[in-house]
């Protein structure tokens, strides 16, 4: 049950695997106990404004994933992506997917879908009036489909409970491990180099 991930098994520090995902920042990676992106999971990101380096998080990994011929999906990306900034980044483009919906409900189910597919090894989400039961069917889904899923969210958000075996609360110059699966979040915030 261990090796199909049936069950989680609570440590102070887990053991980092050899199929990590490094999230492509040192100071990140080494505050996360498996020493990266939970696996086959559901990572919140939450900030309080958009444009404050929420993206720069992911990108080293979507960059890794694109180079390697693995695609990733955005859907409903609240600004359309700048392809030279994410060409400069590393993410090869032509792997690059995203889905533009007009609801809020159509994009989470679009989101669901994606994950759930097995065919994206990363999907993007930026869900509207998320409640608990809508993240618990992307993490599960996220788990199904062995993807990575990184949804995107306000800050507010924080206060109420999530599924996601990762949280994060960005603010300007600095991040804030909220929760991790595996081990003990870190009690402070800390800086986080080209995240601003």
């Amino acid at each position: 049950m261990l090796e199909d991930r049936r069950l989680w098994r609570g440590t102070a520090k887990a053991q980092i695997e050899e199929g990590r995902e490094p999230t492509g920042h040192e100071a990140l990676d080494a505050a996360l106990p498996g020493g990266g992106w939970p696996e086959a999971a559901l990572s919140e990101i939450l900030s309080p404004a958009d444009g404050i380096g929420e993206l720069r998080l992911v990108l080293p990994t979507l960059a890794r994933h694109t180079q390697a011929g693995r695609d990733v999906a955005l859907i409903a990306p609240p600004y359309v992506p700048f392809p030279r900034a994410w060409r400069d980044a590393g993410v090869d483009l032509r792997r690059l997917r995203i889905v533009a919906t007009d609801r809020a409900k159509d994009a989470l189910w679009a989101s669901e879908q994606c994950l759930r597919a097995g065919c994206l090894s990363a999907v993007l989400c930026w869900p509207q009036r998320a409640d608990d039961k809508s993240l618990r069917r992307l993490q599960v889904a996220a788990e199904s489909g062995r993807a990575l899923a990184f949804a995107f969210r306000d800050a507010r958000e924080a206060r109420n409970p999530s599924p996601a075996a990762l949280r994060l609360q960005l603010a300007p110059g600095q991040l804030r491990v909220l929760k991790c699966r595996g081990g003990l979040a870190p009690a402070r915030a800390f800086a986080l180099a080209g995240a601003h």
